[in-house]
């Protein structure tokens, strides 16, 4: 058996199908090395089943927001169908229809745990505890994603306590859910399970929830929840948890002197790079850790334009689209390595908005929704920027009273004033996620205020909060 590939993936998520297929395309031989299921933890644990979960709900409140709608509603969610539906998204897992993508591609696939063992050479330990060596002519993609951490907290582990992944493919709903993390994990799976039915308290650590974001964002969340009758509980800390083996019910002490008593506790307070057993170390790098890469996603502590990272792992942007956009990057360059045309080494996977961060839209599907991209009004002044803040109730837009009646939505725009340009955007409310890519465009295009002016919205649409926004600005 000829163990020796242009490529060798480590990681069949999103990241490393794409690298894969693009290298393969371009005319290089390219194998996956996958532990568990092709497609990664977006098809089966994160995007694709918290997405399946969070819909139905919304759609059932955009029915109920519309008189004439709203009348013809009679019932509340099945959450037998709504799982049922998930799991059809999901395939429980199952992942034949991506194994034979694979082969489709003309991509090899190798089952087990994928480990550096020096230059070009990677170790797959199999199920039946077996060895088998790949080598690669050009190069070895890391992309081995992320999983979730556990806090600090007394017998979390003992209970088995839910992680995302738990959270995501539960096949009931429990009566009572606690939720520690403010994230958006927490934020999500606690809309999703209180519309299903679940009595949810949040824990919070923070005064605030997505405390990285604007401020308006974590509070239009905060309110959303509360209307859905989830509990917040701000400042507060779970300092134990335990399970009574005869009821199956968990109580969970904090810090404020509260006990709480739940059937399931989810912990969602954030995720690390999966490099603990990478074999990173025979490379001559950190053993543990987010792995430094340059604008191709090449490694920069390693000589020789041979080992690559994507994804999660590399700590850019832990987003499933952020890590196909590195992939593509990092495909082409591979690709131009092997055909002897250089590449630059300082590209950007996305366009920077004058500073290291990249143009990464961001989408939270809690209701209301909630969106980004670009810089924050706060990480924009400590960039050094001469900094304008715009902001708009998208509740007072034509289209937007004519879409629900009590809409209620929040845009905020970040401008450099020096280059007249938007280098951030957040909106909050119905349809957020879906008008976030505008701004995305406006930011990677560096297109002048002045020329997006002539950008005319469509009346009476939502996306008439773009010309409300620049006529606040002075155009």
């Amino acid at each position: 058996m000829d163990d020796t590939y242009d490529v060798v993936v480590v990681g069949g998520g999103p990241g490393g199908e794409v690298v894969a297929d693009r290298a393969v395309r371009s005319g290089l031989t390219a194998v996956v090395v996958e532990a568990e299921a092709v497609g990664g933890e977006c098809s089966y644990f994160a995007c694709v089943p918290s997405k399946a979960l969070l819909r139905p709900g919304a759609a059932l409140a955009d029915a109920r927001s519309v008189d004439g709608a709203r009348q013809a509603v009679t019932a509340s969610l099945d959450p037998a169908h709504v799982l049922a539906r998930r799991d059809r998204f999901t395939g429980r897992g199952d992942d034949t229809g991506q194994t034979d993508w694979l082969n489709g591609a003309g991509i090899s696939l190798v089952r087990g745990w994928g480990r550096l063992s020096g230059e070009r050479r990677v170790e797959v330990t199999r199920a039946d505890g077996t060895v088998r060596t790949l080598r690669a002519r050009r190069a070895v993609v890391l992309s081995p994603g992320t999983e979730p951490v556990l806090p600090p907290v007394e017998g979390l582990e003992r209970i088995g306590a839910w992680t995302s992944r738990q959270a995501t493919t539960a096949a009931a709903v429990p009566e009572r859910l606690v939720v520690i993390g403010g994230g958006v994990v927490a934020c999500e799976m606690a809309t999703a399970w209180s519309s299903l039915g679940s009595s949810v308290t949040l824990l919070v650590r923070d005064q605030a929830l997505l405390t990285a974001w604007e401020p308006c964002a974590g509070e239009e969340v905060a309110r959303g929840l509360t209307g859905l009758g989830v509990t917040v509980r701000f400042g507060v800390t779970a300092t134990r948890v335990g399970r009574d083996e005869a009821t199956r019910a968990v109580t969970v002490e904090t810090d404020d002197g509260a006990t709480l008593v739940c059937d399931e506790v989810l912990a969602a307070v954030g995720r690390r790079p999966r490099t603990a057993d990478l074999g990173l170390e025979t490379v001559g790098l950190p053993a543990d850790g987010r792995i430094p890469v340059d604008g191709t996603c090449r490694v920069t502590a390693v000589d020789g334009d041979w080992l690559y990272a994507v994804g999660d792992v590399n700590g850019l942007a832990p987003l499933t689209h952020m890590a196909k956009h590195q992939a593509r990057t990092c495909a082409a360059a591979i690709a131009g390595r092997a055909a002897g045309r250089p590449s630059d080494p300082g590209a950007r996977h996305a366009r920077s908005t004058g500073t290291d961060r990249p143009v990464v839209p961001q989408a939270v599907f809690t209701r209301p929704e909630v969106a980004s991209v670009g810089l924050t009004e706060r990480a924009a002044r400590e960039a050094g920027m001469t900094v304008r803040a715009v902001e708009y109730r998208i509740d007072d837009v034509a289209g937007a009273a004519l879409h629900a009646d009590g809409y209620r939505g929040h845009a905020k725009l970040v401008v450099d004033e020096g280059r007249g340009v938007v280098v951030g955007c957040t909106l909050t409310g119905p349809m957020a996620t879906e008008l976030i890519h505008t701004a995305t465009v406006a930011i990677v295009g560096e297109v002048p205020l002045e020329r997006l002016w002539h950008a005319v919205p469509a009346f009476p649409t939502v996306s008439e909060v773009w010309l409300r926004l620049l006529e606040a600005y002075g155009l």
